[in-house]
């Protein structure tokens, strides 16, 4: 059966075909048969309750420089479709959240990937808190005297941004390390979100596994590996993807939360786990 699959997402005209995974999504769509159409979410309307969104029929190729065709500029029903894949790059920031709002009155009549109303809920270094017994010591605050609290219990910290993704603004602090107050002053100029501070996980110049998960089951990982020195393994920034199996601890990880995932609507997402732990719960767009 063919499928009409809107594709909020940004530009396409700007990505990497060799790494997005959107692309790779959209065009096994195609080669399957269904239509393709994009859209960003600043071309989203709610108008008298219709939601609307003005895009673009595509086509694909994998032809790096001229990997797309698009069709005249419509405005149409988001409702008229059979699927939206939600694919726009985080942050979670306010415009994300407002999209879910306008997605959530079609879904799921329309089947929104992911359910909007959890994508919503889930933030992916928030969601995951609901695991605590599988993440390592985890703070999220911005109270600078549990900060030091924690680091005096654990030492050797990571400190993250609680909105960033793709390893940025990710750094190492030893427990002697004299810079945490300047990073944290820095954070707190670029933002008011609460940061993560987290015991550091040595196994991660080993590498952070990726594992991708369909409505609650594995179907897949790879392994990303830091550069040498680096404690991101992110490969946005710099990580080296190789391939790798299941463990038996992934595998415990994914039966754990899986079902948790499928009861929410969660249909495509991304975990990372780095040695026994898992970090992080990926429903914005999840990449690998």
């Amino acid at each position: 059966m063919s499928l009409k699959v809107a594709v909020q997402m940004d530009p396409i005209e700007g990505i990497n075909i060799d790494t997005d995974t959107s692309f790779f999504l959209m065009l096994e769509a195609q080669v399957r048969g269904h239509g393709l159409w994009v859209y960003h979410p600043g071309m989203l309307s709610m108008d008298e309750g219709r939601v609307l969104a003005r895009g673009r029929p595509v086509n694909l190729r994998a032809v790096k420089g001229d990997h797309h065709s698009l069709g005249e500029m419509q405005l149409r029903e988001v409702a008229d479709f059979d699927v939206v894949l939600m694919r726009q790059d985080p942050p979670f920031d306010m415009r994300y959240i407002d999209a879910t709002f306008f997605l959530e009155a079609i879904h799921p009549k329309t089947l929104v990937v992911n359910n909007p109303a959890e994508v919503r809920s889930a933030p992916e270094k928030l969601f995951v808190t609901r695991f605590p017994d599988l993440q390592p010591p985890t703070l999220i605050t911005w109270d600078r005297e549990a900060i030091r609290d924690f680091r005096a219990r654990h030492g050797d910290v990571v400190l993250k941004p609680l909105n960033g993704r793709g390893g940025s603004g990710v750094t190492r602090h030893l427990a002697d390390d004299p810079n945490m107050g300047a990073l944290l002053e820095i954070h707190a100029e670029l933002g008011p979100e609460p940061v993560i501070v987290q015991k550091f996980l040595p196994s991660v110049t080993r590498g952070d596994k990726r594992i991708l998960l369909v409505d609650g089951e594995p179907v897949g990982a790879i392994n990303r590996v830091p550069e040498k020195g680096q404690i991101r393994s992110n490969m946005a920034v710099g990580g080296k993807p190789e391939p790798v199996e299941l463990s038996a601890r992934d595998r415990e990880i994914c039966a754990r939360i899986g079902p948790e995932l499928k009861a929410r609507g969660l249909i495509f997402v991304g975990i990372d786990v780095i040695g026994e732990s898992l970090t992080e719960i990926n429903v914005t767009s999840p990449t690998g």
